[in-house]
């Protein structure tokens, strides 16, 4: 029997523990906003890979809403670093898990649950990865010093985590893997090499009230202002360079016998290049100034623009391309064909990319991410996670780790 059909064996005698630990994370609510749960979850992680000899250390969250980070150390016999990075935090809320009967459900090969696939699979997957190289390759377990990293609020990307991350990293770390989960394709397996960046803006706009029956003409419609806004905004979206802008939130006025005097407005704004970044948001802040609609005696709306966050894109780079390679080989160890993806969605991976080598969609296949409903005819479908999918990427990932410290046996 070779190493691989070894382990292979091992894993799947053991997978019903692992679905059992997944079953355990999935009934904790780690919405993002609830602080309690997230932290619940953070302990039991913690006391899961305590059994594997690591250490906890647990840092509070920037935003004192929000839960606590979790870095669990095992510290090797090198400096050679790896870090392995999951999140704690779903987007489901307590009610909405219950108004829409989302809870564990096996059908099949199918695990339905929040944060079966994004991504408590993921963090299942870390354990297994770990379990069976301290088991079957004990000198590389040895070696390595392990860095476990759980991201508290990944699903707002906050920065702080990216940066408490890079602080207990070195020059020696190796990779940075990150474990959100696969993408479900019939024959190929696809990996994360690249993924866009985000930027959200506040567009504002001041207008000038009056009585819209008595004095409508002495108004400046602040909604109206508003309106033309927003498709200059959407204006700028360029599909052929992987631009959007999408306006995700627009109020204003008061009441309906008012010329309202303001408006307001949220825009998401996203990409893979930075070059295209940059420029992008050059263009949304070029809309800053005076607006079109105007009161009978020459009062302008006015119209501002305020930046409120970025994350830069994560682009095909060198780096993540030698460990796609790495994988793609590991991949063909145990007969899965390994192709690259590009993603619209955000992830750890973003902070990350520029300062290590970052690889990403290493977690179980699974689908319907952030989807809490379902319909009888098959037209909506809550989020899931394919048990047939943990075996054969733990072993992609166990190789792929081998391969890149340079010892196969």
């Amino acid at each position: 029997m070779t190493p691989v059909e070894s382990m292979n064996r091992y894993l799947v005698s053991r997978l019903p523990e692992y679905l059992e630990i997944l079953r355990q994370m999935v009934g904790i609510n780690s919405f993002t906003a609830n602080q309690a749960g997230v932290n619940q979850l953070g302990e039991f992680s913690a006391g899961i890979f305590s059994t594997l000899g690591f250490e906890v250390e647990a840092i509070p969250s920037d935003n004192p809403k929000y839960g606590r980070h979790i870095f669990l150390k095992r510290p090797g016999l090198t400096n050679q670093t790896i870090a392995l990075i999951s999140h704690l935090d779903t987007v489901f809320s307590p009610d909405e898990e219950i108004q829409n009967d989302f809870f564990w459900r096996v059908e099949g090969e199918r695990v339905y649950g929040p944060g079966t696939v994004d991504i408590k699979g993921g963090t299942v997957m870390i354990f297994m990865v770990l379990d069976a190289l301290q088991r079957y390759h004990p000198q590389i377990f040895a070696n390595i010093t392990w860095l476990i990293a759980l991201d508290a609020t990944e699903e707002v990307l906050s920065n702080d985590f990216g940066q408490q991350l890079k602080e207990r990293l070195n020059t020696d770390t190796l990779a940075c893997l990150v474990f959100e989960g696969g993408t479900p394709l019939a024959t190929k397996y696809p990996l994360v090499t690249a993924r866009k960046g985000k930027a959200n803006f506040q567009v504002l706009v001041e207008g000038r009230s009056a009585h819209a029956g008595n004095r409508h003409a002495q108004g400046a419609n602040a909604i109206v202002q508003m309106a033309h806004t927003v498709q200059q905004i959407a204006g700028l979206t360029n599909y052929d360079q992987q631009l959007t802008f999408n306006v995700g939130t627009i109020h204003g006025g008061s009441v309906v016998n008012r010329v309202p005097h303001f408006a307001e407005a949220e825009v998401e704004m996203r990409t893979f290049s930075p070059e295209v970044f940059i420029q992008g948001v050059k263009n949304i802040l070029a809309l800053n100034g005076q607006g079109q609609v105007t009161s009978q005696d020459g009062f302008a709306c006015k119209v501002e623009i305020r930046p409120l966050d970025q994350n830069q894109p994560w682009p095909r780079n060198p780096q993540t391309d030698r460990l796609f390679e790495i994988w793609t080989g590991a991949g063909k160890e145990v007969g899965l064909a390994i192709i690259p993806e590009e993603r619209g969605g955000l992830s750890d991976g973003n902070l990350l990319w520029q300062h290590y080598p970052t690889l990403d969609g290493l977690g179980p296949v699974g689908n319907n991410a952030h989807c809490s409903e379902r319909a009888a005819d098959g037209s909506k479908e809550q989020e899931y996670t394919l048990v047939s999918s943990f075996v054969p990427k733990a072993l992609m990932n166990i190789i792929g780790i081998v391969q890149l410290v340079g010892e196969l046996d």
